[in-house]
């Protein structure tokens, strides 16, 4: 078979990447090893945020009387219990049901899906093995994209065996709850889960190697999500280190390096959630001739390899390995593949999103980054405890933080904390990539209530104008 475009790998990237061509009239197919959708859709953004949606949901229920809802049925955590394999069996199905479009998008955009491992060789063709009988067949195409993703990464001493030591695809389908766990790493990964377990009863210890926990945030932002955290009964430990478990007991024996000196801990699970390793292993590269940097395959700005007609997107090239940013490289890539002339993708102006409650959004530099790179700058800041919305809603934990170039009062960062501020933060995105000023921020009507205002009263906070603190 002979194609336009193919593609290696379904996920965020890769799918995205396959319709795109199909849709500017490339003969494309898609080689998928696995599950259509790829690790996000299938093992991480999607089936995490429904678990988290279950244990809001558990929430409200534990403190309905707040809210004015009464009931003797459910009057306490003795009568309302979370049921973790009902919540794992809903979050399987939200990732089946996308898994189901996915598929449905693909074959509406008529793109070949060819199930198997695929492997790039020589000469633009890519070799598939059927892993259900081993047949390899060759497919031929004038362009190539490597979209394979990334997993779980292991530490040496911290070796997973599914069952004690765990990674996010165990934490995410177990049947039983843990009364105790130990979640190593406080990124997005680390922290999601340490707030769905401990948010369903499980006693979580969140231990970070680095000073603050979610590391790549603003301090203030770091600040705000360890208090709420340990408001929740989370024990936190920050510039610490997990030296060895012993799982020959019913319960592990965690080694903590402290400054303070080594401390053990036990827990039923450790969850290993310190970050993720590109999977570019036996795929081909080294006989394509591909260079690679590290553990990333070395691209430039429109995602060509070193070798003609062979390209790579997503996690592994380097950049933040966020499904959006997966997304938007395939576009990017396709559209100069199809002769279109794309904007290369603005790396500083990449948002982020942690789906903790509360939630973490961000885009820009931090205070800190903005200050190191010279800048004189003006911060303001709104809490959501001045905030009429997020009082009605009874979720006043958090702020909007904005940092702004003193001289030319542009937007160098926006950092959020709070109810639904994954639902905002786009805002601060489209100002940031169209240069709006402060002024033109402030004489832009935020409608109220609503938690979306705090943006422009943080803006407001920052030159002196704030009506509201």
């Amino acid at each position: 078979m002979n194609y336009d475009l193919i593609v290696i790998g379904s996920g965020p990237g890769g799918y995205v990447a396959a319709i795109r061509g199909a849709q500017l009239g490339l003969k494309t197919a898609i080689v998928e090893s696995a599950e259509l959708g790829g690790v996000c859709l299938n093992w991480g953004c999607i089936p995490t945020k429904a678990l988290l949606k279950s244990a809001q949901v558990f929430q409200y229920l534990l403190h309905a009387e707040t809210y004015g809802v009464c009931f003797d049925k459910f009057s306490s955590r003795d009568t309302i219990k979370p049921d973790l394999e009902k919540m794992v069996a809903r979050s399987r199905n939200v990732a089946e049901t996308m898994n189901k479009g996915v598929a449905f998008l693909l074959q509406k955009n008529k793109v070949d899906v060819i199930r198997g491992f695929g492997k790039v060789k020589p000469n633009k063709i890519v070799e598939v093995k059927s892993l259900e009988s081993g047949e390899t067949n060759e497919y031929s195409a004038n362009h190539i994209i490597i979209a394979t993703g990334a997993r779980s990464r292991e530490l040496p001493n911290l070796p997973q065996d599914g069952k004690k030591i765990i990674d996010y695809r165990k934490a995410m389908t177990m049947l039983k709850q843990p009364e105790s766990m130990v979640v190593v790493g406080s990124g997005a990964i680390g922290s999601e889960f340490a707030y769905f377990y401990q948010s369903i009863g499980t006693k979580v210890t969140l231990i970070e190697f680095l000073s603050q926990i979610v590391p790549a945030e603003d301090a203030d932002v770091s600040a705000q999500l360890s208090r709420s955290f340990r408001k929740n009964s989370m024990k936190i430990m920050v510039d610490s280190s997990i030296e060895h478990v012993d799982t020959t007991g019913d319960l592990c024996k965690c080694t903590i390096k402290t400054k303070k000196g080594e401390e053990i801990i036990e827990a039923e699970i450790v969850l290993s959630a310190v970050g993720i390793t590109t999977n570019i292993e036996h795929i081909g590269l080294e006989d394509v001739g591909i260079e690679i940097d590290e553990t990333k395959i070395k691209v430039d700005e429109f995602y060509r390899t070193n070798q003609d007609g062979y390209y790579a997107i997503g996690d592994v090239v380097h950049g933040p390995a966020l499904a959006h940013v997966a997304s938007h490289e395939a576009l990017v890539c396709v559209e100069k593949i199809a002769g279109l002339n794309p904007h290369p993708v603005n790396y500083n102006n990449v948002p982020g999103c942690t789906y903790t409650t509360p939630e973490i959004a961000s885009v820009g530099l931090s205070e800190k980054k903005a200050q190191e790179a010279g800048y004189e700058i003006k911060v303001g800041k709104f809490p959501f405890t001045a905030s009429g919305k997020a009082t009605a809603a009874g979720n006043r934990d958090g702020f909007v933080k904005v940092i702004f170039d003193a001289k030319t009062d542009e937007m160098l960062g926006c950092h959020m904390i709070g109810d639904t501020v994954t639902e905002m933060i786009s805002e601060a995105v489209i100002i940031r990539e169209k240069n709006i000023k402060a002024h033109e921020i402030l004489s832009a009507i935020h409608p109220h209530p609503t938690m979306s205002e705090a943006l422009m009263e943080a803006v407001a906070a920052a030159y002196g104008q704030a009506v509201h603190l």
